[in-house]
């Protein structure tokens, strides 16, 4: 099946199986969101699909993770700003209720959304943005992909 990575995010991106991964970082993989109705929505993937929790962490480990997604929402960041001058901020979440490895998310906030929807959480967009073809990952964000990737070797060259 092609999309049997899905079932085992960590254990596919620690094979080089995950189309997601934009690159591995120190305690995790930085990957692009499977759905992109806020271009750029990237996840920081822990690297141990045992982890459920960032406090499952050794101290050093979980710096090195808060570290990664720092450098992610960063590079998000500044990958946005290039590419839509209605970029407006990145929201950064650790939320842990649904799947049952650590991992972060990276939301860009954009001008240009609804105004009953750009000052609140993105888990209050309608759950058909999580489910709609039209807002899934393709082609059409390889452009974003690769601009998050570059900016992510320019903070990790510098660090």
């Amino acid at each position: 099946m092609v999309d049997d990575w899905r079932m085992d995010r960590i254990g596919s991106a620690l094979r080089g199986e995950n189309p997601t991964v934009v690159r591995r970082l120190d305690a995790g993989f930085a990957v692009i969101g499977d759905v992109q109705f806020l271009p750029g929505y990237s996840v920081l993937l822990v690297d141990d699909p045992e982890v459920e929790r960032l406090s499952d962490l050794p101290r050093d480990k979980r710096l090195a993770f808060l570290s990664d997604m720092d450098q992610l929402g960063e590079a998000v960041e500044q990958a946005c700003r290039r590419l839509d001058t209605a970029f407006r901020r990145v929201n950064l979440e650790i939320l842990g209720n649904t799947d049952g490895f650590l991992h972060a998310h990276v939301w860009p906030r954009f001008q240009w959304e609804p105004s009953d929807l750009v000052s609140g959480p993105v888990w209050l967009y309608p759950r058909d943005r999580w489910s709609d073809g039209q807002f899934a990952l393709g082609s059409q964000h390889d452009l974003l992909r690769v601009a998050i990737g570059g900016e992510l070797d320019k903070l990790r060259s510098v660090h």
